[in-house]
């Protein structure tokens, strides 16, 4: 009967735990062993892979791919260990003694896909040790490391602005019933994490309900094997706009929506693809939303951060209450009917139930409200009417 002898410690441990490695980089680290006897090794080994693996589910078809980075392999020796040992020779291990097998690699050149995990697949990046006796079974241990594929969001390409428009025709059992129109522009294409994006959006709504405009960051898995695709869609952050009535428009000059912690895009993988992008809709009740989709590349470098902040701290620095102009005497404000536009004023405006606009596509009920007009403010006049009475209500008393 053969025995198993127990290994006290064996592990990997990387020169630079935390570090995120690029292409080109050297990978260091050793291999720590100690036993509990005394122990004849007969080798440590190392194998350094990069894969990215796809599987899923079609039907009863298995769609698997697998597409590999990095292969690295190599026979460890102790420092004092003579490089010219035969086959046959072995380190005798004793307890006590704490066995470093030192290793380094360099990843390559050009492309790497980014460490990722998804529900369809990953890229990943590991380092297995094996621990080979003799008359025992070899023993592994593996650990992983994060790769980054450098993504620069500084190119022109990256720093060109973007912009889409788009226009639906609603209607109503069959009957037309006005449009609603997008057009949007961001001034760039490239982002990095934290940045926020300017959003400057026109929208315009003839029809007769209540539209409410929104935008939000969407991140696009793609899987590809066997000649099949596998997309999954998830939003990420949003915002959204104030309502917009029918005959109205409204716009965005500047709106903000800042880039959440998220991994950069993955484009240079032929079997799995990480994509973002800001969609800017509009949501009709009981109709489809119009969807404007503008990509976005998310980077791991990018100089336009602190850049950005610098700028905005030392506007606000600049400004002051003081240079405002108040005037001294306060002056009569203008007709109420002036000031209102004549395309703002309703006739017979609909309002929809106080619903979830992306909760539901099919709630055209409406309440109909009858004709109204604005009405006329109280007559401006200077004399505080709560003093007039205190005055008043005291000469009763005398």
């Amino acid at each position: 009967m053969v025995m198993f002898k127990k290994i006290k410690t064996f592990e990997v441990i990387f020169n630079d735990p935390e570090k995120v490695y690029g292409s080109g980089e050297k990978v260091a680290g050793r291999v720590i062993v100690e036993v509990c006897e005394v122990t004849r090794v007969k080798a440590v080994r190392i194998l350094a892979c990069g894969v990215a693996k796809v599987l899923w589910m079609q039907g009863s078809q298995q769609c698997k791919q697998t597409l590999e980075y990095l292969r690295y392999e190599d026979t460890l020796l102790l420092d004092d260990q003579p490089t010219a040992s035969g086959e046959n020779e072995m380190v005798i291990m004793r307890p006590g003694n704490k066995y470093e097998y030192k290793f380094g690699f360099e990843l390559p050149q050009g492309p790497l896909g980014t460490s990722f995990k998804g529900k369809y697949g990953c890229v990943d990046y590991w380092v297995k040790a094996f621990l080979d006796r003799p008359s025992q079974p070899t023993q592994e241990i593996k650990k992983s490391f994060e790769v980054m594929d450098l993504v620069d969001v500084t190119t022109p390409d990256l720093m060109a602005p973007v912009s889409a428009k788009k226009e639906k025709k609603v209607s109503c059992m069959f009957i037309p019933d006005g449009r609603v129109s997008v057009s949007a522009r961001i001034d760039r294409k490239g982002f990095c994490e934290g940045d926020d994006i300017s959003i400057h959006a026109d929208f315009e709504n003839t029809c007769s309900r209540i539209v409410v405009p929104k935008a939000a960051i969407v991140a696009r898995h793609t899987y590809l094997a066997n000649g099949q695709t596998k997309v999954l869609t998830q939003k990420l952050s949003s915002v959204r706009g104030n309502h917009i009535i029918s005959g109205t428009c409204a716009s965005w000059r500047g709106k903000s929506l800042r880039v959440q912690k998220i991994r950069p895009s993955i484009l240079g993988c032929n079997i799995l693809r990480v994509e973002y992008s800001l969609l800017i809709y509009v949501s009709v009740p009981g109709s489809k939303k119009v969807i404007l989709d503008l990509p976005l590349v998310i980077g791991s470098r990018s100089g336009l951060s602190s850049r950005t902040s610098s700028m905005a701290s030392r506007t606000s620095s600049e400004m002051s209450w003081v240079d405002l102009n108040i005037p001294d005497t306060p002056e009569a404000p203008p007709c109420y009917m002036d000031i209102i536009p004549e395309d703002h004023r309703l006739e017979s405006p609909t309002t929809p139930l106080l619903d979830d606009m992306d909760g539901s596509q099919d709630s055209p009920i409406f309440m109909y409200a009858p004709e109204f007009k604005f009405m006329p403010p109280p007559t401006y006049t200077e004399v505080d009417p709560c003093i007039l009475n205190n005055n008043v209500h005291n000469s009763n008393c005398l």
